[in-house]
């Protein structure tokens, strides 16, 4: 969830349940997400009609959407295309134009658990193409990769001003490749794009894994670049061994180089993590604060920034004093037990259907096609194993299927689980966006 239209997808998958799929279509289809900018989100209305009507009728479910995403509030900005246009064109700085120029190695907190994989990013952004090549670095969700990557990129920004620099999330990679491909493109512009870069970062590479074109077109995009000594890095959920659905010779290629995992922080990373964005927010919390959420919170640092964040916003709309009774109200919501975080029915059939390039209503619907069955069934199994929803409420969203219809695609799954390694990573991939993703 990193580019402005990244998190634009995500906040239409959001307003999905508050909205019918077709005024979703009808008022945001063509709407564009132009620039995150720290707090602002800018997006391009096509024709000032419908700029009017989203602005007076549909602005709130959309920062409620982005609230819900952020855990603090993030300001709408509509433009129309010529307003869009100037603002493209007009000279601003780059830490306006670039979102990510945040995240620098200075502001890393760097402990226990994460100073292997920090001490070789600096390593890697001093002398790229020379140290650890490729870098693969990875981690749960919310530890700090992507900061990583960006602090790479923006060290050899720095002092390699000449350097081209390529990052891309390998679901925009794939996504790029499967478009050129329909509308049968000049493949060879794609891989001069790619492969004639300095710096190539690719965050999320586990999820190109069982695509075999976009496995072919990252071998050999990494082969040239890697010919060239130009820096690679990768970031995954897991260790390229891992990767069950990856080819061998990609596998071996992530291997050669250097692999740096991240742990969650430990309770003395996690105080230096709150002290640091407090600060950086502006508020002083007392030590006995401190100390009750970095106990409480321990799961990643995404969560330790969204608390301080509710803070923050607690203090300005309450103008409390911040004590640990005043923190446990304002985190609420937060400290909840695991079993309240459950996904909705309809993100996981949305992820399903991203995974496996088939449209939601496709899987929802009754079409028998083995491709869509298959999805079908592994949307039923993921309902079941990550929600509470009964069996009879799960068919509801398949067109109203019958519960044994149900329970005979699932256990179809769970058995296929047991034997095939390749589905179990199938379902660990669609686990993870499923978890990102609300």
């Amino acid at each position: 969830m990193n580019s402005a239209s990244d998190i634009w997808e995500k906040v239409k998958s959001l307003m999905e349940q508050d909205m019918t799929a077709v005024a979703l279509e009808t008022w945001f289809g063509d709407v564009e997400a132009v620039a995150l900018e720290d707090t602002r989100l800018i997006l391009c209305v096509p024709t000032e009609f419908k700029l009017n009507i989203i602005r007076n009728k549909f602005l709130k479910p959309v920062e409620k959407a982005l609230h819900d995403l952020f855990s603090f509030d993030v300001e709408v900005t509509l433009l129309l295309p010529e307003e869009r246009d100037r603002y493209r064109s007009e000279t601003v700085s780059e830490s306006a134009r670039d979102p990510f120029s945040y995240y620098t190695f200075d502001r890393f907190v760097v402990g226990s658990t994460n100073k292997f994989a920090f001490t070789a990013a600096q390593k890697v952004a001093e002398r790229p193409g020379s140290a650890y090549n490729p870098l693969f670095i990875y981690g749960q969700s919310g530890l700090g990769k992507t900061h990583l990557l960006h602090a790479i990129a923006n060290e050899v920004k720095k002092n390699h001003p000449g350097y081209r620099i390529m990052y891309i999330k390998s679901e925009d990679f794939v996504n790029e490749l499967i478009s050129n491909l329909r509308q049968h493109a000049d493949m060879q512009s794609f891989r001069n794009k790619y492969r004639t870069v300095d710096l190539f970062l690719m965050d999320d590479v586990q999820f190109i894994a069982g695509k075999d074109s976009s496995e072919e077109e990252l071998f050999h995009t990494f082969n040239t670049l890697y010919e060239q000594q130009k820096q690679i890095v990768f970031t995954s959920d897991r260790p390229p061994h891992e990767m069950l659905r990856l080819e061998q010779r990609l596998r071996t290629r992530f291997e050669q180089g250097l692999p740096a995992d991240i742990q969650p922080p430990d309770y003395e990373t996690r105080m230096a993590i709150l002290k640091n964005k407090s600060l950086e927010r502006g508020i002083t919390l007392p030590d006995p604060v401190l100390s009750y959420v970095a106990e409480n919170i321990t799961a990643n640092v995404r969560q330790i920034e969204g608390v301080v964040n509710k803070i923050m916003a607690f203090q300005e709309m309450m103008g409390a004093e911040v004590d640990v009774n005043t923190i446990t109200r304002a985190i609420r919501d937060i400290l909840r037990s695991k079993e309240d975080f459950l996904p909705s029915a309809d993100t996981i059939i949305q992820e399903v259907a991203r995974f496996y390039q088939i449209d939601a209503d496709v899987i929802r619907g009754q079409s028998q096609n083995k491709d869509v069955a298959t999805a079908r069934s592994v949307a039923m199994y993921l309902i079941r194993e990550m929600t509470q929803l009964p069996l009879a409420e799960i068919g509801q969203h398949f067109g109203g299927r019958h519960h044994s219809t149900v329970i005979n695609a699932i256990n179809r799954i769970k058995e296929q689980v047991k034997e095939q390694s390749e589905l179990s990573e199938i379902i660990r991939d669609i686990t993870t966006a499923v978890n990102s993703a609300y």
